[in-house]
């Protein structure tokens, strides 16, 4: 068989959760050390990488039709590779519904691919969904990214087997990555130009390890390590688990100033029968009680939180419960999500599926109120004064766009009197007026 030529361009399509966008960004540095470099927009990749999630079974779907529209009308198509979370899940499938696809690698063995470009390029179809621990860290090349945001995973895997959820199969155990690596890694996405750190894990809070000194410490321990970098100006983290929050990351939010007052964690739902089903091992009761404590802890804190509505069993009651609990937290921002059953998970099994029409209405109602709560909290930031650290020009000439503390899109037009911002510098602003999706700002 007749080798491929060595592909010079690639591709990288990401889909899903910011930890897929961290994978996506690790693999581009990983391509870029082999000598390859990022197609132009709009042009064709000699290599396509479609970086997969599995959570929903749309977005799952997705990536087929995606796999289809590559083939080029001469016939001809890219070297096509699925990685990520579907790769994991669905690897002997991809390979018999797509003969495209050259290669299949998962999410904790992508360090792999240069390898399996190689063998692919010889005409063999290659499949990688191995799961060592961390190897894949120590394997990828030192961090090139050079934006004012930037991410950085900590923790991988998942222990809680919600019921509905196949990140344990696709992501494996809780593992965390060792305290010395991740301190090395955030100097040099400092080094490279990143004002912000933005902390990943499937259960961020679940992060423990040893310090530099050999002292025991979680999350809260390397959020005040990376706090003493200089040039590090702002840090995050998500996704939380209810069950993992300890008081020392609470007491963070509120001695930390660089750490942002803004907190994600999902609840699901506001039944608690429906959360025993779900395996959340919280209630809705202990839930509202931990925000409540963040709220003391840093009073101005923006709340954020994950729901599915029709999960199997859920009554008209039990939702009422949920919009309860949206009314009593008042979210500043959320995400909401139709019940998508994922074979091999108990609960697609579950007796009582909900109709697709009532889990329509339901999300209507429910996105609604989280819209009503987040128009609210964006006006209720009109008159304060903060540092938007900004990420790139608006679609305006002069026009600059960024994020605040609270994590909320912000604009805001040069002043013809001062020097023109740049991206990743932190501006003073007053917030004048709020909309749905965005502030508009004043530089003072």
């Amino acid at each position: 068989m007749t080798s491929l030529s060595e592909p010079k361009t690639y591709r990288i399509k990401s889909f899903g959760c910011q930890m897929n966008v961290y994978d996506g960004e690790r693999m581009a540095e990983l391509l870029g050390a082999q000598g390859m470099s990022a197609a132009p927009e709009g042009g064709d990749a000699d290599l396509v990488v479609l970086n997969t999630c599995h959570i929903r079974e749309k977005a799952a779907e997705k990536v087929y039709s995606d796999i289809g529209r590559l083939r080029r009308e001469d016939g001809s198509a890219p070297l096509i590779a699925v990685a990520g979370c579907v790769a994991q899940a669905e690897g002997e499938e991809i390979m018999a519904r797509s003969p495209d696809v050259k290669m299949v690698v998962g999410p904790q063995a992508y360090h792999r691919l240069p390898g399996m470009i190689e063998k692919a390029r010889r005409g063999e179809r290659v499949t990688d969904t191995d799961m060592p621990a961390n190897a894949k860290f120590g394997a990828l090349p030192g961090r090139t990214k050079r934006a004012p945001s930037a991410f950085l995973t900590v923790q991988e895997g998942c222990d809680k087997f919600c019921t509905y959820c196949v990140v344990p199969y696709t992501r494996g155990a809780e593992t965390s990555r060792p305290f010395v690596d991740l301190v090395e890694e955030a100097k040099r996405l400092v080094d490279a130009g990143a004002r912000e750190i933005t902390l990943l894990g499937q259960n961020v809070n679940a992060w423990d390890g040893e310090d530099d000194k050999g002292r025991a410490v979680g999350l809260d321990g390397l959020i005040r390590a990376l706090a003493a970098l200089p040039d590090l100006q702002r840090i995050r983290y998500t996704t939380s688990h209810p069950n993992d929050m300890s008081d020392a990351l609470i007491a963070a939010h509120g001695e930390i100033d660089k750490l942002m007052p803004y907190l994600h964690l999902p609840v699901q739902s506001g039944s608690n029968r429906v959360l025993a089903a779900m395996n959340r091992s919280h209630s809705a009761e202990s839930y509202v009680e931990l925000i409540e404590r963040f709220r003391s802890a840093r009073p101005d804190i923006a709340i954020s939180g994950d729901f599915i509505v029709g999960f199997p069993g859920e009554t008209d009651a039990e939702f009422e419960d949920t919009l309860k609990m949206v009314d009593t937290i008042r979210y500043a921002a959320a995400f909401s999500f139709k019940y998508s059953p994922r074979p091999g998970t108990p609960a697609a099994t579950m007796e009582n599926q909900i109709a697709k029409e009532v889990m329509d209405e339901r999300l209507q109602r429910l996105q609604a109120a989280l819209q009503r709560d987040s128009l609210s909290f964006n006006q209720s930031s009109v008159g304060k004064t903060c540092e938007v650290l900004v990420e790139r020009k608006g679609r305006k000439p002069g026009q600059w766009l960024g994020k605040t503390p609270w994590l909320q899109s912000a604009w805001f037009a040069s002043d013809p009197d001062r020097a023109n911002a740049a991206i990743g510098d932190l501006v003073k602003v007053e917030l004048l007026a709020a909309g749905p999706n965005s502030l508009e700002a004043r530089v003072l």
